[in-house]
């Protein structure tokens, strides 16, 4: 029995500049941390020749290409894993449309758990190339690159996509007292609303031509966020986040919503710096920076909203057990 597990991942700036259309005309840049919240993948050998799937529906069928689950089909077929498996997903919070790269945590946790099951140790840049490939190559899904490379290497990243396909991703190598810091000022309410991330990115992909400004500038806040972090600058950082959800949702109308500015609208007036919607917008989690005098006062404006307590991570997907 092998159980891998992949982090989920909360984005800062630059998130949109990760999708080929704009970062093989510009280049793009992200800067994005792991938290707490996690999807599981559960990896075992099955009695029969079958291959069975549970995730929030249950297959159990006789060959890969009858697999339903695209994601497990594309993984099982990329690692070579036929027959005679079983094999279970869970997930700290709902799998789909929260913003915080949950599909493709578990894309690479699939393939961790697959790879180790066959015996073979892979690395997290071989995870992230690999869940790239299935995502946005064989099922030609319109999402960006950032989302595997964040679950498969884990921490506070910077991340640079060149025009060739090229990514660069390092650590951001701050002091424990600022990630301590940065962590109790940041907080996660659920929007109530669920949404498709391909559909905002796909109408975000058709106006690149318009906003190449725009993302020009979102890729250089991913830089000075960075450098805000190293010079230990946590309120500027919050009054940066104001200013990137300022410029993500003039991309296009899918990104924000009536409800969600009401809701960031109520968090500001209680004391939040900034803050943005997680993921490609139009719904999930909205993250704020709110220094600690203040989160009372917020937690009260935003009553009405499920919170979502969480702490950030600095690993990136492992293999919890294997037996």
């Amino acid at each position: 029995m092998i159980v891998a597990q992949s982090p989920l991942r909360i984005g800062f700036f630059g998130g949109g500049t990760d999708i080929p259309e704009v970062y093989r005309r510009i280049s793009g840049a992200v800067l994005s941390v792991t938290i707490d919240k996690f999807i599981y993948v559960v990896v075992k050998d099955r009695f029969d020749d079958q291959i069975r799937v549970a995730y929030t529906r249950t297959e159990t069928v006789a060959d890969i290409d009858e697999v339903r689950h695209d994601l497990v089909r594309e993984a099982l077929r990329l690692t070579g894993v036929g027959r005679g498996i079983e094999l279970a997903t869970f997930a700290d919070i709902p799998s789909e449309g929260t913003g915080l790269g949950s599909s493709s945590a578990v894309t690479v946790g699939l393939l961790n758990a697959l790879h180790a099951y066959r015996g073979e140790a892979v690395g997290a840049a071989q995870l992230a190339q690999e869940a790239c490939a299935i995502e946005l190559g064989r099922l030609e899904r319109p999402i960006g690159v950032q989302d595997q490379y964040a679950s498969a290497f884990g921490g506070l990243r910077h991340m640079v996509f060149e025009p060739d396909g090229a990514v660069h991703c390092h650590r951001v190598d701050v002091g424990l007292d600022v990630l301590r810091r940065l962590d109790e000022r940041l907080l996660l309410f659920y929007t109530g609303i669920s949404r498709s991330a391909s559909a905002v990115l796909e109408d975000q992909a058709a106006k690149v031509g318009h906003n190449l400004d725009t993302l020009g500038e979102m890729r250089r806040q991913a830089e000075l966020g960075e450098a805000l972090l190293l010079q230990g600058s946590l309120d500027d950082f919050g009054r940066l986040l104001h200013e990137a959800w300022c410029l993500k949702r003039s991309l296009s109308t899918r990104i924000s919503t009536d409800e969600i500015e009401r809701m960031y609208g109520l968090a500001r007036e209680a004391g939040a710096l900034g803050g943005k919607v997680t993921g490609a917008g139009g719904g999930g989690f909205l993250l704020v920076y709110c220094p600690g005098e203040r989160q009372a006062a917020l937690r009260a404006a935003l009553a009405d909203y499920r919170e979502l307590p969480f702490r950030l991570w600095g690993a990136g997907s492992r293999i919890l057990y294997q037996l």
